[in-house]
């Protein structure tokens, strides 16, 4: 399964004159997605009391929301809507039925495919919901009581035997999904929000210009680079990017974009020989983009990326620390920069290296006794909060993700193997001892088995390896004659060496090797 919001954005730039033509008629008068819901979805949903449809209008959801409900439709129900079709119901509904900037934000990490471990703020909800997919893919729903209500029934009767698994059987399951469970969500998560209320009266913001990009590709480093956008009506854009990673690499490419709800930007790019996918959200202004892009197919590599436009806008900071005593080289990207820089308190701008509206580079150095920390960075009326780190040694390693789940594949099969990056993250301790993060820094990498479980499997041998880079790659789908016919599953540790003025520090993360993903989710 693939996502519909990245199919439109692929649609878009191969979309024809003919192909609109096609669609014309209800263009015309009726939009397509309004014309959708009255002559397929309205053959099972009867007219709500609220001028709805029962079930449809009561509910709100992301645009991957959408797509989700829109195909069990199509599985379970044998509708049937052409990609164009689907695309142009995702998006009405969408629009008119989506969660406000402030709803999504706690669960972003989901749409944006980050590998996260999850902390539910709610035992009874992570117990009945999260025990087979994301807290967050509820978290990304609104509904009243009636309506949770109704997605319990829905559950029993498409998949019968839910009150017998593991974290079913063992306690009253229906009791549980027919009463309480339906209460807390209407409670926790209800249909009618102020905050959605608000946002409905939000004007769609046009984001056709020229924006300033600065991010960050674990694995690969950072980039800075420029994003021409173009509109071509209702929320959709063509786009066009330029951008330069530090170590001077160079890379092109264009695509498609759409915007959701006023905020959610879904796109498609071809960037190089790579083609990615881009979850960004907008803000309130519609000047800045921040979020997570990520590979076809390989949701575990990708990258963070802000876009600014307008005047006295800081997309970022390379590199985003500085050592105490120790000249660096500092470049601050963004859009119409212009006037003295500042990076804080015991930073000295010793030469302004080069300076343009799109960047400025400076020679800079952290005095011996300067306080550690992050720092505001300016540049005139340009300000980023807590954009530079000030550090005096690297006292401990992270390993991001702190735990990965790689996927077998290849080797013939028809999925190829999920890869996962990993990359260090140096630590410091601040004046009060609390930890302090610096950034990501080079490190050499290796493999090992997590357990003594793993170590009599000889999991580290059959698991995969990894790069210099820290990517790694899952060993092969299939039976494995070395390992008496069992696949290629293991328990692995990922560990990382940074070296800081002489001194080794270490850190660790934890990967599962696991079998192939054969269906998959716009929202897992």
């Amino acid at each position: 399964m693939k996502f519909i919001s990245w199919r439109i954005a692929a649609a878009a730039a191969l979309m024809t004159a003919a192909t609109i033509g096609r669609h014309a008629p209800a263009l015309a008068g009726e939009p397509l997605g309004a014309k959708l819901l009255k002559e397929t979805c309205a053959r099972c949903h009867t007219a709500s009391p609220s001028g709805g449809f029962e079930r449809i209008s009561e509910q709100r959801k992301t645009p991957e929301g959408w797509e989700l409900t829109i195909s069990r439709m199509e599985r379970f129900e044998q509708v049937k809507l052409s990609a164009a079709q689907e695309a142009s119901l995702v998006k009405w509904l969408a629009d008119r039925q989506g969660l406000a900037p402030e709803e999504a934000a706690p669960f972003r990490y989901a749409l944006e495919r980050r590998a996260v471990v999850e902390a539910p703020d709610d035992a009874d909800l992570a117990g009945m919901c999260a025990s087979c997919h994301t807290y967050a893919r509820i978290g990304l729903e609104r509904r009243d009581k009636g309506e949770w209500l109704k997605l319990a029934n829905m559950h029993l009767g498409q998949w019968p035997n839910i009150e017998y698994v593991a974290t079913s059987r063992d306690r009253e399951w229906w009791k549980l999904a027919s009463t309480e469970i339906p209460a807390k969500l209407g409670a926790k998560w209800p249909l009618v929000t102020k905050v959605w209320t608000d946002w409905q009266t939000h004007q769609h913001v046009n984001l056709a210009g020229s924006w300033r990009v600065a991010g960050h590709r674990p694995g690969k480093g950072d980039y800075a680079g420029d994003l021409v956008v173009r509109s071509k009506g209702d929320d959709h854009y063509s786009i066009a990017y330029r951008i330069t990673y530090a170590d001077g690499t160079k890379l092109a490419g264009q695509g498609s974009a759409v915007v959701y709800t006023g905020f959610e930007w879904r796109g498609t790019v071809r960037l190089g020989r790579e083609e990615m996918h881009e979850v960004y959200a907008l803000s309130t202004d519609g000047n800045r983009l921040s979020g997570r892009w990520f590979l076809d197919g390989q949701d575990g590599i990708g990258g963070d990326m802000v876009a600014v436009r307008g005047a006295n806008a800081i997309a970022g900071v390379e590199p985003p620390f500085i050592r105490l005593g120790k000249p660096s080289r500092i470049t601050v990207i963004g859009s119409g920069l212009n006037g003295t820089v500042n990076l804080g308190s015991g930073i000295a701008v010793e030469k302004v290296l080069s300076a343009t509206p799109g960047a400025v580079t400076v020679l800079a150095a952290a005095a011996k006794d300067a306080p550690l920390g992050a720092r505001m960075v300016a540049v005139g009326k340009a300000e980023s909060a807590n954009a530079l780190v000030v550090y005096d040694k690297v006292s401990a390693v992270k390993v991001e993700p702190e735990i990965a789940v790689a996927r077998m594949g290849g080797n013939g099969g028809p999925i190829a193997p999920a890869l996962s990056q990993f990359e260090a993250i140096a630590y410091t301790k601040a004046a009060d001892g609390a930890p302090l993060r610096i950034g990501p820094m080079p490190a050499k990498w290796l493999v090992a088995n997590f357990d003594e479980t793993a170590a009599r499997d000889g999991d580290a041998k059959f698991g995969g390896h990894i790069a210099p880079s820290g990517l790694f790659t899952p060993g092969p789908a299939g039976p494995n004659p070395k390992r008496n016919g069992y696949d290629n599953a293991a328990n692995l540790s990922v560990k990382a060496t940074v070296a800081d003025a002489g001194t080794m520090v270490e850190g660790a993360a934890h990967v599962y090797v696991a079998p192939q993903r054969w269906v998959d989710a716009p929202i897992r």
